[in-house]
């Protein structure tokens, strides 16, 4: 059974940092494509960063120069580095993976394997 679960969220001043990471079990997810989403009450959700295979990567506007997404195959771990975080980056933020490669690993993508979510909080 595939599971995703997430670690690392927390509360932190604005322009401070926080590491979410993944931990996939189930699936050899080093052939998959993965990413993080987030999703604040009220509003869509929205992709943040993915990985691909390859380790190709990919980032909204809003996080790029500040986010990075990574993983290590050795630990099996996926990773989203949060920099100069902003209040607005306040949300629920979930780990997702599924089979796509390639150029097919994007954050418009369907994902299939969703991780419970962790909350980041950043106060002003």
């Amino acid at each position: 059974q595939v599971q995703l679960v997430e670690s690392g969220g927390g509360s932190v001043q604005a322009g401070g940092s926080l590491t979410l990471s993944c931990a996939p079990s189930g699936f050899r997810y080093s052939v998959y494509c993965m990413g993080w989403f987030r999703q604040v009450p009220g509003k869509e959700r929205e992709g943040v960063a993915t990985i691909n295979n390859a380790g190709d990567t990919s980032y909204a506007e809003s996080v790029k120069g500040r986010f990075t997404i990574s993983k290590d195959n050795a630990k099996n771990t996926m990773y989203l580095q949060m920099n100069s975080l902003r209040p607005e980056d306040s949300a629920m933020y979930y780990c997702a993976a599924d089979y796509h490669s390639g150029g097919y690993c994007h954050r418009g993508a369907a994902f299939s394997y969703w991780g419970q979510g962790t909350q980041v909080t950043v106060s002003a």
